[in-house]
């Protein structure tokens, strides 16, 4: 039982929940996962566990048949119910959208000063995002060198502009694994305050 304090106005009339059986990457995935995972069973190229799982969780995101709560307000008498989430990281594009969204807004309200700021995006060679891909030490080993040789020339630029004392800063980076096209392609993304100085 969920109790609020009111429902909003035309909240009946907004409120649509989704049909992920009519996106097209769903049908995508539905039909072909199965022989698709034969196929390379039977090449001796295993999917692994992991992408498999990723696959598996996206059929089921948003399907009431797969799973629901039903979510009832005292107040109103309003009841609905509501499909299960993935909540995975790969590529459900629902999960993914409400994250993103969820996490710009903590940032902007949260986290980054009233200040500009600049996204750097660092992509590797075909041979290296590979080795990336299944070596999460080195990936977190780049990223520091990445974020360090950023820091240094903001930090270098700042002094160019006559900072008079040690101008300091930070990121948020994002370590993304896939291209639009969901191709293995590991890539980070990384959002850096700057000042009118840099």
């Amino acid at each position: 039982m969920l109790a609020c304090a009111h429902v909003p106005v035309g909240f009946e009339d907004v409120y649509r929940p989704r049909n992920p059986e009519e996106n097209p990457l769903y049908g995508i995935v539905a039909g072909n996962l199965e022989s698709f995972l034969a196929q390379q069973r039977e090449h001796d190229r295993n999917v692994p566990q992991f992408v498999e799982r990723e696959f598996r969780a996206f059929l089921n995101c948003g399907v009431l048949g797969r799973g629901l709560v039903r979510v009832h307000c005292d107040a109103c008498g309003l009841d609905r119910v509501v499909p299960y989430s993935c909540k995975k990281r790969g590529f459900c594009n629902s999960c993914c959208g409400r994250r993103m969204a969820d996490t710009a807004a903590h940032l902007v309200d949260r986290v980054f000063p009233r200040v500009p700021v600049r996204q750097w995006v660092l992509s590797f060679p075909h041979d290296l995002r590979y080795r990336l891909a299944y070596d999460a030490s080195l990936v977190t080993d780049v990223l520091g060198i990445f974020t360090s040789t950023i820091f240094s020339s903001l930090i270098q630029r700042a002094r160019e502009f006559g900072a008079e004392r040690k101008a300091q800063t930070g990121a948020v980076s994002f370590v993304q694994r896939f291209d639009s096209a969901l191709r293995l392609n590991l890539h980070i993304h990384s959002i850096v305050p700057m000042s009118s100085a840099t």
